[in-house]
């Protein structure tokens, strides 16, 4: 369920008490993930792989991020695409918690604010029971989702597209910030032995998983261009 204001007042309050000893500025975004970053542990190279794919679809792309709170995901997004814009139905998160709201970013949900077609959105989190694909489907031709291992889009916990004409062309796993956090709270934050926190290590439970969705008139061109930044990068974890 989404947090109450009330929730966040007091997740506030800790995350205050927490920089008061923390180690580590980075550390907050996992620990706090709703007030410092994202539901999903995201990395240079989710990033750059997202702009790509939408660089490929238009030379000045579009893009839209759904349910993107308070913009932390997409500030990195803008760094490459700088029209890129976002919508959050809650106000409360910001205007509440006095947080700043930048322009790009509007108030509206997925049913009735998303006025024109772009050429890519992504779509990060749906609350479990709130389906809105057909909206997202009717807006554009590409779209990246990325859900954690437990699921939470849609009525059945699915973030699937197929059935709206798209097709998954590609996919790729990072970490779940689940993981993550407990990690960094482990390893200096708590007072076990490093034995221990090395077989902890080996108890992941989850991840995110990242896919990719898109019309058929887009399939070769960001099939090539999800190739060529695996050999930019040197790697072999995106499937196509």
């Amino acid at each position: 369920m989404p947090p109450e204001i009330s929730d966040l007042g007091i997740a506030l309050n800790a995350l205050k008490e927490f920089r008061k000893y923390s180690i580590s500025s980075h550390h907050e975004r996992f620990i706090f993930p709703f007030l410092c970053g994202s539901y999903f542990t995201y990395r240079k190279v989710d990033v750059e792989r997202i702009t790509s794919v939408a660089k490929a679809v238009s030379k000045d792309p579009t893009y839209l991020d759904v349910g993107c709170g308070y913009g932390d995901f997409l500030e990195k997004i803008i760094q490459y695409l700088p029209n890129a814009e976002g919508i959050e139905k809650s106000a409360d998160i910001f205007f509440k918690l006095g947080r700043y709201k930048p322009d790009y970013i509007k108030i509206g949900d997925a049913y009735n604010g998303i006025e024109e077609k772009y050429d890519l959105i992504f779509v990060g989190w749906m609350e479990p029971g709130v389906d809105y694909r057909d909206k997202i489907a009717a807006s554009t031709d590409v779209i990246i989702t990325t859900f954690d291992k437990g699921g939470q889009c849609g009525m059945n916990g699915e973030c699937e597209m197929d059935e709206y004409g798209f097709e998954k062309i590609a996919s790729w796993i990072t970490p779940s910030w689940i993981d993550v956090n407990t990690e960094l709270l482990n390893k200096y934050y708590s007072k076990i032995s490093n034995r221990t926190i090395e077989f902890l290590k080996q108890l992941r439970g989850a991840h995110n998983l990242w896919y990719v969705y898109s019309k058929p008139k887009y399939k070769d061109i960001i099939k090539e261009t999800l190739r060529k930044c695996l050999k930019y990068e040197g790697q072999r974890e995106i499937h196509t």
